[in-house]
C-alpha cells in the first residue's frame, strides 16, 4: 500500500516513492511523512538493523512497534500490527537508524515498547480495512445527529475504524465534561461495532482535519508538526504585532503555532533595547516612546504634546540617556543626538526575489523614451522646413524666351553618342511645351 504517487511496487513490495528508489525522501508523498536522511547509510556487517519501527494510521495518529524475527519490511510497507482487541493496519513511516534519534527525542526505551509487528498486509486484509473506511463518513455524520438529538454539549470531529473493522474510535472535542453513556448504547446497536470516545483538543482537531493557512500552505500541525507547545499573547507583544484576533488566530480557534518560530531570535535582539516605557527628558521637557526596530537598534521617540514629530535614536544612546536621567543629568536637546538620514546604515542584505516593487503593476503611465523625446524635439522643426518647401514650389515659373539669340549647333558625333535606345519605348503621347496660361513670359 504506497502513497498517491508511488502506484507501482517492486516485486519485495518495495514502493518506487517519488524516484528515491523505495525511500520516499523528498518527504512529500504523505501526510506527517519523514525525511529519512540516513537511508543511504549503510550499516557495519557485524550491525544488525535496528528491529523497530514506526506505524502511521490514519491522519496524525503514529506509534512505535516491535519487528517480529524474520520479518523484512521497508517505508511505506502496509502492515499488520497487534490491536486491542484484534488487529490494525498502518503504513511504515519511519525505521532503521533514525528511528533510534526519534526514541530518544521521545525520551522513549526500547523496553516500553509491547506491541508487534507480526506480519504485511495481505490482499483480504486490505480490502476489508478499505470496506470500513468507506463506513467512516456516514456513521460520523449520524453520530452528529445523535448527539444533537440527546443535547449533548460536544462535537464529533472525525471517526475512524480499525484495520480489521471490529472497533471504531470515536473523536470529539468539548469545553466540560459530557455524560455520553446513553449515546454510547445507541452507537451500538446502531452501528454494530465495538466503542471507543477519545476527547482530543482544539488544536489536535485541526490537525487531523488539515486546512489551508493564512499563509497558503498547509497548516504545519497537519503536515509535520507533532508536539504542541503553548503559545500566549507575550509572543506577539515580544514581536511587536498587532493583538488583533482575526490575525493572530489559526483554523482551530487558538494563537498560532508559528508565533513560537522567530520568538527567540526576537528575545535574543531585544536584551539590546533598553526599557521603552521609561521617558526620555533633557532641557526641552519629556519624550515618549513611539515604536522600536528592534534589529536595526533604532527607537523612534516624540515630545510630550507633539506626537507627529518622531525623531529616531540608537538604541545605546537612548541607554546613556536614561542612565543620565538616573543621575538626575539631562542633556541639551535630544534632536541633536538623533541619527540623520545619511547615517542610517543600509542593511546587508539585498533583495534577491527579482529586484521588483510589489506595486510594478500599479502603474498606468509609461515613461517616454529618449528617442520619443529626440523626436518630439525635431518635430517643429520638420513642421517649418516642410512649409517653407511648400511656399517654394507654388512660386510662380518665369520662362525666359530670347528671340535674337540663336540656338546652339549640336555636334552630329556627340548625337550619334548621346542618342537614346529608344527615347519613347512606351509610345506615350508627349507632353505640349507651351507655358501655362497662368506663367509669366517675359
Amino acid at each position: 500500500m504506497a502513497c498517491t504517487s508511488c502506484s507501482t511496487n517492486r516485486g519485495n513490495s518495495v514502493p518506487l516513492g517519488c524516484n528515491d528508489n523505495g525511500s520516499c525522501g523528498t518527504g512529500g508523498c504523505n501526510k506527517l511523512n519523514v525525511f529519512d536522511w540516513l537511508a543511504d547509510m549503510s550499516l557495519p556487517q557485524n550491525q544488525a538493523v535496528f528491529p523497530y519501527a514506526e506505524v502511521r494510521f490514519k491522519n496524525s495518529r503514529k506509534e512505535i512497534y516491535k519487528i517480529s524475527e524474520g520479518l523484512k519490511i521497508a517505508v511505506g510497507d502496509a502492515v499488520a500490527v497487534d490491536a486491542s482487541p484484534g488487529h490494525d493496519l498502518g503504513v511504515v513511516s519511519m525505521s532503521g537508524e533514525l528511528l533510534k534519534l526519534q526514541l530518544k527525542k521521545l525520551r522513549m526505551t526500547e523496553d516500553s515498547i509491547q506491541k508487534t509487528i507480526y506480519r504485511k498486509a495481505k490482499p483480504v486484509d486490505i480490502e476489508k480495512w478499505q470496506k470500513a473506511v468507506d463506513r467512516e463518513t456516514p456513521i460520523m455524520m449520524r453520530s452528529r445527529a445523535i448527539a444533537v438529538e440527546l443535547k449533548l454539549n460536544m462535537k464529533i470531529s472525525d471517526v475512524e475504524f480499525q484495520g480489521d473493522g471490529n472497533k471504531a474510535i470515536f473523536y470529539y472535542t468539548a469545553d466540560d465534561r459530557v455524560d455520553f453513556r446513553e449515546m454510547i448504547k445507541i452507537f451500538a446497536e446502531e452501528f454494530k461495532v465495538r466503542i471507543e470516545m477519545k476527547q482530543i483538543g482544539y488544536r489536535q482537531e485541526a490537525s487531523r482535519l488539515g486546512g489551508i493557512g493564512s499563509c497558503g500552505r498547509e497548516l504545519c500541525c497537519s503536515t509535520w508538526l507533532r508536539d504542541f507547545r503553548s503559545v500566549n499573547t507575550g509572543a506577539a507583544r515580544y514581536q511587536q504585532l498587532s493583538l488583533n484576533p482575526q490575525k493572530l488566530t489559526g483554523q482551530c480557534g487558538k494563537l498560532k503555532c508559528c508565533l513560537n518560530y522567530e520568538l527567540d531570535s526576537y528575545l535574543d535582539a531585544l536584551k539590546h533595547i533598553p526599557n521603552t516605557s521609561l521617558h526620555l527628558e533633557d532641557q526641552k521637557g519629556k519624550a515618549v516612546h513611539q515604536k522600536t526596530d528592534i534589529f536595526r537598534k533604532i527607537i523612534w521617540y516624540s515630545y510630550q504634546g507633539d506626537f507627529g514629530n518622531m525623531f529616531p535614536l540608537a538604541a545605546e544612546d537612548a541607554a546613556d540617556i536614561i542612565e543620565m536621567n538616573k543621575k538626575g543629568e539631562k542633556p541639551l536637546s535630544l534632536i541633536n543626538l538623533s541619527i540623520k538620514p545619511e547615517e542610517e546604515k543600509k542593511p546587508d542584505y539585498e533583495n534577491v526575489v527579482g529586484q521588483d516593487s510589489l506595486t510594478r503593476f500599479d502603474r498606468t503611465k509609461k515613461k517616454k523614451s529618449k528617442n520619443n523625446k529626440r523626436r518630439n524635439d525635431q518635430r517643429p522643426q520638420l513642421a517649418q522646413n516642410v512649409a517653407t518647401a511648400t511656399v517654394e514650389e507654388t512660386k510662380p515659373v518665369v520662362v525666359q524666351n530670347n528671340q535674337n539669340q540663336k540656338p546652339p549647333v549640336p555636334n552630329p558625333n556627340q548625337l550619334k553618342s548621346n542618342k537614346p535606345a529608344n527615347p519613347n519605348p512606351n509610345n506615350q503621347p508627349k507632353r505640349p511645351s507651351n507655358p501655362r496660361p497662368d506663367d509669366k513670359i517675359s
